[in-house]
C-alpha cells in the first residue's frame, strides 16, 4: 500500500462518479518499462487504485496509459480487463504502425482514447505537435474515441485552428498547463476558453499542484471557475493518482526509482466540491461528462 493518508469525503459524492486521470504502474518484474523512458516510478498497484476509489466513494475510474512505458500498453490493458466495466482507459499508440485489429482489441478491453504527451517528451514545437494530433485522431475517430494530450497553453493556443479541425473531441490534462498565479487575463487563456466554449475541447480539473503556489491551491481557483463557466459540459475531474512528475526542484532520471508526490487526494476532492457549490454542477463535472466522453453505460 502507498505510504499517503487521504482525507475522506465531507460532502455527498454523487452516485456514479468518475477519477478521471490515475495510472497503474507494475509489477516492474512483469511489465518492463521503454529503454526511452524519462523516469522510473515504483509500483502503483490495482489493489491500492481500487481501495483509494472506494476510500473516495468514486464508482468509474479512467486509466491513463503513462510514460514510462512508451507504447508498450500491456500494463494499462491488464488493469482495464481486471478491474472490468467500471474502468475505462487511455492508451499511447504509434499511429503509424498500429494495426486496425489492435484498436479493435483495446476497445473491446474499454479504451476509448489516445494520450499524445507532448509535456513528458519535451516537445513544445507547435508544427510537430500538430502533425502528432492530426496523425493520431485519424486512426482513432473511426472508433468514436477522442485524443488527450498534456501540454503548455502556448502549444495550445498555437493549435487552436488545427484542433477545431480535428475528427475527434480533445481533452486536455491538467488545465491546460496554465501557470495560475497569471491569473485569468494571461495570454493565450482566452484561446483555451473559446476552445472549451465551442465543445471542442474538454480540460481536466485536476493535479492543481502542477499549476499553483498557493496554499491548497488557491490561485487555481479562479482558473477553475473561468473554465467551469466557459462550458460545463466540457469539464471533467481527476485525482492524478498516484501523482508521479517528480519532486520539486529535483532532477529526473530513469537510473533510479523515483519517488511518487505525496498528495492527498481526499482534500483534492473535497476542493473540487468548495469551488463547485452547486450539486448540479458538480455532477454534470463528476458523473455527466465522464459518461459522455469515456462511453460509459
Amino acid at each position: 500500500m502507498l505510504e499517503v493518508s487521504h482525507t475522506p469525503p465531507d460532502f455527498g459524492v454523487p452516485a456514479l462518479a468518475c477519477d478521471c486521470h490515475v495510472h497503474v504502474f507494475g509489477p516492474a518484474e512483469r511489465f518492463p518499462y521503454w529503454s526511452g523512458r524519462g523516469y522510473t516510478p515504483g509500483d502503483a498497484s490495482i489493489a491500492d487504485l481500487l481501495a483509494l476509489q472506494d476510500l473516495l466513494h468514486l464508482q468509474r475510474v479512467v486509466i491513463v496509459h503513462p510514460s514510462p512505458y512508451g507504447t508498450d500498453n500491456s500494463c494499462t490493458i491488464d488493469a482495464l480487463q481486471r478491474i472490468g466495466p467500471r474502468s475505462r482507459g487511455v492508451v499511447v499508440i504509434d499511429p503509424l504502425t498500429i494495426g486496425d485489429a489492435e484498436l479493435a482489441r483495446m476497445h473491446e478491453c474499454g479504451v476509448r482514447g489516445v494520450r499524445v504527451n507532448l509535456e513528458s517528451a519535451g516537445l513544445h514545437d507547435p508544427k510537430i505537435a500538430q502533425t502528432m494530433l492530426e496523425q493520431v485522431a485519424a486512426r482513432v475517430a473511426p472508433l468514436g474515441w477522442h485524443v488527450q494530450t498534456y501540454t503548455t497553453l502556448p502549444v495550445i493556443a498555437s493549435l487552436a485552428d488545427a484542433i477545431m479541425r480535428l475528427p475527434t473531441p480533445l481533452v486536455i490534462d491538467h488545465f491546460g498547463r496554465v501557470p495560475a498565479a497569471q491569473g485569468t487575463t494571461q495570454p493565450g487563456f482566452a484561446t483555451l476558453l473559446a476552445l472549451v466554449k465551442s465543445g471542442k475541447a474538454y480540460v481536466k480539473l485536476s493535479a492543481p499542484h502542477r499549476i499553483s503556489t498557493q496554499p491548497d491551491c488557491a490561485d487555481a481557483r479562479p482558473i477553475a471557475l473561468a473554465l467551469l463557466e466557459a462550458n460545463p459540459d466540457r469539464m471533467l475531474w481527476g485525482s492524478d493518482w498516484p501523482h508521479p512528475g517528480g519532486q520539486p526542484g529535483a532532477g529526473r532520471s530513469p537510473d533510479r526509482i523515483e519517488p511518487f508526490n505525496p498528495i492527498d487526494d481526499g482534500n483534492a476532492l473535497n476542493r473540487l466540491a468548495r469551488w463547485i457549490v452547486d450539486p448540479g454542477l458538480l455532477r454534470k463535472v463528476l458523473v455527466d461528462n465522464p459518461a459522455r466522453i469515456y462511453d460509459f453505460t
